[in-house]
């Protein structure tokens, strides 16, 4: 079964994973489980997820596993935010011209009141 991309990010323990991942390059199976208070059936469930929504692919080296991030699949992620962080720019800029303006006034207010 083939996941969306977003329900592989719509947990927390497999954030944490793919943050994981993402500072060590690569990881075993192993490493990841011993770094969670869960169990590893469960850690390798959130592993196959990641790795059913191509966030993750696994690489066999003797009998060990290892998880590494597919990056190029976190670009749809990214390309969905990119709208809503325009969006949310021009919101700030929009919020500095209205300060700035209230700033201007109230220094205009306050240098005809000490005159």
């Amino acid at each position: 079964m083939r996941r969306d991309i977003f329900q592989g990010i719509a947990d927390p323990v497999r954030r944490e994973i793919i943050l994981m991942i993402a500072n060590k390059n690569s990881l075993n199976v192993n490493s990841v489980a011993e770094r969670f208070d869960i169990s590893r059936p469960a850690v390798s469930k959130h592993l196959k997820i990641l790795g059913e929504c191509g966030l993750i692919k696994f690489t066999q080296s003797g009998r060990e596993r290892f998880c590494e991030l597919e990056l190029v699949k976190m670009k749809e992620v990214s390309d969905w935010i990119d709208p809503f962080m325009i969006l949310l720019n021009e919101r700030f800029n929009n919020l500095d011209n209205v300060l700035s303006d209230l700033n201007k006034k109230s220094k205009n207010i306050n240098s005809k009141t000490k005159k």
